[in-house]
């Protein structure tokens, strides 16, 4: 046997002897193999000490490449297993799963009787600590189907026989660190002793299979990085994030409650929260409107019918809410795409009508389950910016174009960061696979002729047609998805949907879903925690409080008010018997941008003194020039306040 191994730079190693990664590395030198934690073969992930197939592309994986994290979280996965067990005995403890998540891991348990909170996370750490300190070995090895079966059988270990008699490998690989054996498919690092730095963060509940007929398991949270100085930065970063919870932040500034007896996952939202949507909407409003779109409403319950017709009965309804009245079963619409595609169709349309673009402030109702209910970010019933764009073949490009450029106007207020991702055919699809090659094709043809960075996310497409999905980057460095483009044949096609061409002829239409925003809820969510509840001027739901210093003051107060008030400028009147100073410190916890305090001085020549909510002092400004430059600073949308340029 002969193995013919390629590097990344075209180099060609020959061996003849079965070679794995490490050799490899080893061959070319010593220092390369020290750095290196993993590697890349033939466009898979690999161990590194795992053996490669004859003809290998080989790429190493150091500590500083972006696919490194995987390797060494889901090592520490696996020592959080081993811990737990030596701690509370391997045959109490029934191993679940572990994967690697975004900037983490965890790893599911069953204890029995044992009920682990935040307080027993210290004593996992320090038995994790020995675990890297001995420095085992992690070693693949495999096992027949029935080997697997009745290897875990013989451990107890019944979640991994589940696990295992639903695979069709031939093969089954587990992975080995000391005692301590895992069914895995990988990868891991060479040892437990390489990565070093990591933090356990949390204990949640979790059912088995994330299906609540089954038992909750409790699941254990934590992170790793290769730099102690990075573990250093999330951990403070997660602690900012704490503090800009919007589910703390929001009921502390009156913007949002739940009643979760009576509407779980379902916001209310308090006079200051509704001040806030309905700025987003205005917003977004002038936007469309500009772009040449047509606002429709369309209803909030539907005959089953329809959804059956567009294909959501099929991929959806397990989310879905239904009802029934005079024999008829009717839903609550989880999305807007065939209410849209109904007004489409209620009139002939011509070529020379297209670009037809509907678009919708329309409320949505999914079933979530209770367990992954978040505050704003995951809720039952929330409210869609949503549009479709019904186009030829040939106008896809520049539409898919023209929704980018518009990506980038509703971003550019907010001061957001983003990238987007292309998603692929899933294996759910729907359709033909030459006309879902076309769909992809044109929304990558898009992106490339704009210049816009993004990567492809295989197989994460909607059931209809593929899709980009923008990720917004916050204060913090948090990405969130939040605006979708996908674009849809199949719809049409279902629906038969039709336009005249200039040869008189019925043809097809294309269908563009799209939304900016997303979740108005979930966007609401993100802003609250970007801006840690102080929100630029133009969306606070107060703009200005008025604070007279004592209560001689007060008709003045009332005029400066109303003055502000005719401006359009939101504001509020502070007369209560409290210090000025309680006032100011009041203000500022409510994130107000601005007070306006008047006293003898700003009474005799007219004018305010302006306190910005980040404590700097502005006096004697005349009240006609601070309404011109409040409100040019409102009007612009500006992120930061004018007073400071």
């Amino acid at each position: 046997m002969h193995w013919i191994i390629e590097l990344p730079d075209g180099t060609i190693k020959e061996y003849d002897k079965p070679v794995s990664p490490a050799d490899v590395a080893a061959d070319i030198s010593s220092g390369l193999l020290k750095k290196a934690i993993g590697a890349e073969v033939n466009g898979n992930l690999w161990d590194l000490k795992r053996v490669m197939p004859e003809k290998a592309k080989l790429r190493l994986i150091l500590e500083k490449d972006y696919e490194a994290p995987i390797f060494y979280r889901h090592t520490f996965s696996h020592i959080l297993a081993q811990a737990v067990m030596r701690i509370y005995g391997e045959k109490n403890v029934k191993l679940a799963i572990g994967p690697v998540i975004e900037d983490g891991f965890y790893y599911d348990f069953d204890l029995g009787d044992v009920k682990l909170s935040e307080d027993d996370l210290p004593k996992i750490e320090a038995e994790m600590a020995k675990i890297v300190k001995e420095n085992l070995p992690v070693e693949r090895f495999e096992l027949t189907k029935d080997e697997a079966i009745n290897f875990m059988k013989e451990k107890g270990q019944l979640y991994k026989v589940e696990l295992v008699e639903e695979l069709d490998d031939e093969k089954i690989s587990f992975y080995k660190q000391g005692d301590f054996v895992d069914l895995c498919k990988g990868p891991h690092m060479p040892s437990t002793g390489r990565i070093k730095h990591f933090k356990l963060l949390s204990v949640s509940g979790a059912y088995w299979r994330g299906d609540e007929k089954n038992k909750m398991l409790q699941r254990v949270y934590g992170t790793a990085f290769a730099k102690k100085s990075e573990l250093e930065k999330h951990l403070a970063m997660l602690e900012e994030a704490k503090k800009r919870d919007h589910r703390k932040i929001g009921p502390q500034l009156g913007l949002f409650s739940f009643s979760y007896e009576y509407a779980p996952g379902m916001p209310l939202f308090h006079p200051k929260g509704t001040v806030v949507l309905n700025e987003l909407m205005k917003f977004s409003r002038e936007m469309h409107i500009q772009d040449d779109y047509q606002e429709v409403i369309t209803p909030l319950i539907m005959n089953i019918d329809l959804w059956k017709k567009s294909g959501h009965w099929d991929h959806y309804r397990d989310n879905m809410y239904f009802t029934e009245k005079e024999g008829q079963e009717y839903a609550v619409k989880p999305m807007n795409c065939p209410g849209h595609i109904l007004i489409y169709k209620s009139g002939s349309v011509s070529y020379k009508d297209l670009p037809m673009k509907f678009f919708e402030f329309g409320k949505v109702h999914r079933y979530e389950r209770s367990g992954v209910l978040h505050g704003l970010f995951r809720v039952r019933g929330f409210l869609q910016d949503d549009a479709h764009i019904y186009c030829t073949r040939e106008q896809i490009k520049e539409q898919i174009k023209g929704v980018i450029s518009f990506v980038d106007r509703i971003y550019s207020p907010f001061g957001f960061e983003y990238r987007a991702e292309l998603s692929t055919r899933p294996e759910d699809f729907m359709g033909e696979i030459e006309i879902w090659d076309i769909a992809t094709d044109a929304l990558r043809d898009a992106l490339e002729s704009t210049k816009l960075r993004y990567k492809v996310n295989e197989g994460d497409g909607a059931f209809y047609g593929p899709k980009i999905d923008f990720h917004v980057r916050d204060s913090l460095g948090r990405e969130w998805q939040c605006a979708t483009i996908q674009l849809d044949f199949l719809m049409p096609e279902r629906f038969n949907m039709t336009y005249i061409g200039p040869d008189n002829q019925e043809y097809r239409p294309v269908m563009i879903h799209r939304a900016i925003y997303g979740s108005l809820e979930r966007f609401f969510g993100i802003l609250i925690e970007h801006y840690a509840g102080a929100f630029p001027t133009w969306l606070a739901p107060i703009q200005v409080k008025v604070i007279p210093i004592a209560d001689r003051h007060n008709e003045y107060a009332e005029e400066v008010a109303a003055e502000l008030r005719n401006a359009g400028i939101r504001i509020e009147v502070d007369t209560r018997t409290k210090s000025t100073n309680y006032k100011i410190r009041d203000a500022q916890m409510q994130k107000v941008p601005y007070m306006a305090i008047v006293g003898d001085k700003e009474i005799d020549a007219k004018t305010v003194s302006i306190r910005l909510r980040t404590g700097e002092n502005l006096y004697g400004i005349k009240l006609n020039s601070f309404i011109a430059r409040l409100t040019e600073e409102i009007n612009k949308r500006q992120k930061n306040s004018i007073f400071k340029s």
